[in-house]
């Protein structure tokens, strides 16, 4: 057996993680206003590995969208 997780338990233990990320770079946002779209991108865009990134800006976009409803 290899030591690669899969995706199933990538995502699980990395889930509290991203949300936390996604919680302090959402937080950012009333600060920064019009800066923070191009900063907020830079931050995910060094996240790694890519998955990670990818769960970072999913949780993210959950956050803005019940923050718009």
């Amino acid at each position: 057996m290899t030591g690669a997780l899969s995706r199933a338990d990538f995502h699980s233990q990395n889930l509290d993680n991203a949300r936390e990320a996604a919680r302090r770079l959402f937080a950012a946002k009333a600060d920064m206003q019009g800066a923070w779209l191009g900063w907020v991108a830079s931050q995910i865009y060094t996240l790694r590995p890519a998955e990670y990134a990818s769960m970072v800006r999913r949780e993210l976009q959950s956050l803005q969208e019940k923050s718009e409803s």
